[in-house]
């Protein structure tokens, strides 16, 4: 199976095993024309996308452990949309020499870390007695598609503001998890922390690769989709030591820092 085929079954099946499947890639460059952005990812009944708002556990909740669960099925499902968002971004753009197939390969190495962090959180919460589809699921991550028509759009949306952010909400709950005593949670919350450094730093090489003579911060802005801005790419807390890791500047990260609108996730500044 090659890259494109093992996309397509990311994408088109809706058996989740098959989203998950670990297999051995024929990673040979070939060429490929585009194939058309679906509408919705399929995904058995269960685990499809619903209108229904869960909202996410209080921390002072997190100790309990169906809170527990809920949060790390929570955690779970934005790990399914990136899969399937990195999927789609293998299949909706051609493979037309070298460097758009390194494009893809960097994508489909960063779905095999998604999919690991996919099945931590599944194995600690069905410890916790909780299956996959207990909860409804959102789709906000993958509804973004739909805005997004270049691979710079998707790399900014992706790595400078989904995976960014979460280097943020990875180590606060990596430390709340440790501080209620559940080491086992709070390890799991390190290693995506640890590997979102590097899927951050990858998409700011792409993008530093593209921009030209645009400063990263403008060209950013400027791939960003339609009403999605900066304030995105934080959480509750900011996390400094990881963007620096991922090598953006003191400058970038100062604009992130200092950015303000509206969207109030970054304002919390005592989540209770």
């Amino acid at each position: 199976m090659d890259l494109h085929e093992h996309a397509k079954q990311i994408l088109f099946s809706g058996n989740l095993e098959d989203k998950l499947a670990i297999i051995d890639l024929d990673t040979s460059f070939k060429l490929t024309s585009s194939v058309e952005k679906p509408s919705n990812p399929s995904r058995s009944k269960i685990i499809q996308f619903s209108n229904k708002k869960i909202k996410f556990p209080k921390k002072h909740t997190l100790h309990e452990n169906d809170k527990k669960a809920q949060a790390l099925h929570f955690f779970a499902n934005h790990e399914l949309q990136a899969i399937e968002l990195m999927a789609a971004g293998i299949l909706i753009f051609p493979t037309e020499n070298e460097a758009d197939h390194k494009f893809k390969l960097s994508l489909m190495n960063t779905i095999q870390d998604e999919k690991k962090h996919f099945l931590l959180y599944m194995n600690r919460f069905n410890e916790l007695g909780v299956e996959f589809g207990d909860f409804s699921v959102g789709d906000f991550f993958w509804r973004q598609l739909a805005k997004i028509n270049t691979k710079a759009e998707f790399y900014s949306f992706l790595a400078l503001t989904l995976e960014a952010a979460n280097l943020d909400f990875a180590k606060y709950y990596c430390e709340l998890f440790s501080e209620i005593g559940d080491e086992k949670t709070s390890n799991i919350m390190k290693i995506v922390y640890e590997d979102e450094i590097r899927h951050v730093a990858i998409g700011r090489s792409w993008l530093d690769l593209w921009r030209g003579n645009l400063d990263l911060w403008a060209f950013y802005i400027e791939n960003l989709p339609e009403l999605i801005t900066p304030a995105r790419a934080k959480g509750m807390v900011f996390d400094h030591e990881g963007r620096r890791k991922a090598g953006l500047d003191e400058g970038f990260i100062n604009k992130i820092l200092t950015y303000r609108d509206d969207f109030s996730v970054t304002d919390r500044k005592n989540w209770k």
